[in-house]
C-alpha cells in the first residue's frame, strides 16, 4: 500500500471537504483516516490516503490538489508521501 498525507488549511467555508473528497474519489484515492477541526473560523484537516490504485503520478496528484485548493476552494492543500512526512515530523 502506498500512503500519503494530505493537509488542508485555510478560512472555513462551505464545500472544503466536498471539494477534496470529490477529487480523491474521481482519482481512485481511498481515504484511510481523516481528522478535521475548526478553530476561530480557521479550517484544518489531515487525511491519510491510499494512492495505490490511482492512475496518476504522485507529482500530478500533489500539484492538482494544490491548484484545487488555491483556485477553487481558497485553502492551502499539501500532499506528501507518508515516509517523507514521517521523516519531517520526527522528534
Amino acid at each position: 500500500m502506498q500512503r500519503a498525507i494530505i493537509t488542508v488549511v485555510g478560512k472555513d467555508t462551505i464545500g472544503i471537504i466536498a471539494g477534496v473528497c470529490t477529487y480523491l474519489a474521481q482519482n481512485r484515492i481511498n481515504i484511510l483516516d481523516i481528522s478535521q477541526t475548526i478553530v476561530q473560523g480557521y479550517f484544518n484537516m489531515m487525511m491519510i490516503v491510499d494512492v495505490t490504485t490511482t492512475q496518476k503520478s504522485f507529482g500530478e496528484i500533489s500539484e492538482e490538489l494544490a491548484v484545487l485548493g488555491k483556485e477553487q476552494i481558497g485553502v492551502q492543500i499539501k500532499c506528501q508521501k507518508e515516509e517523507i512526512f514521517d521523516l519531517m515530523h520526527r522528534i
